[in-house]
């Protein structure tokens, strides 16, 4: 049995594959310099990667969120806390749906990047990140295996690629 709701899910990201459509400077790059790369920058350390990757983390993620730390220029970074105030906040699977509202409002008010992994494990964490993005009030990013919640001068935009 096909679902329809999966066709309306691909339309609807289809407009932005591979950055075609969107309309931000930002996260044109973004998607060409960060998405689109399969590789880590040469001659730097990847101390994010390093953590993610121990963490057990994919591959493929653990270089797209460490070539986001590079292009947001994050100083620092934490994993899975919900009171932190560094650069760029990654929240993974092991934090529940309720601590995700908390962990998005310090991030808010710090002005730190939150990554949420795996957005669409199960309906209530689903629902969760569907209610931060329409509460949040800069720029989000959807790739299906993250949300990135930028906290910074950027507009009020959702982009679904």
């Amino acid at each position: 049995m096909f679902r329809m709701s999966i066709i309306g899910n691909r339309l609807s990201r289809l407009k932005h594959f591979r950055g075609h459509g969107v309309h931000s400077p930002y996260v044109y790059g973004l998607v060409r310099k960060v998405l689109m790369h399969n590789t880590l920058a040469p001659d730097t350390e990847h101390p994010l990667y390093t953590a993610l990757s121990s963490r057990g983390i994919s591959q493929k993620r653990a270089i797209e969120l460490q070539n986001l730390a590079y292009y947001t220029l994050s100083a620092s970074f934490s994993i899975d806390c919900t009171e932190c105030t560094s650069d760029i906040n990654i929240l993974t699977a092991d934090v529940t749906a309720e601590e995700l509202d908390t962990a998005a409002k310090n991030a808010a008010q710090s002005g730190t990047t939150l990554v949420v992994l795996a957005p669409y494990l199960n309906r209530s964490r689903r629902n969760a990140c569907s209610e931060l993005i329409w509460k949040h009030h800069s720029t989000t990013v959807d790739n299906r295996g993250y949300i990135i919640f930028f906290n910074n001068h950027l507009p009020k935009q959702h982009y679904k690629l």
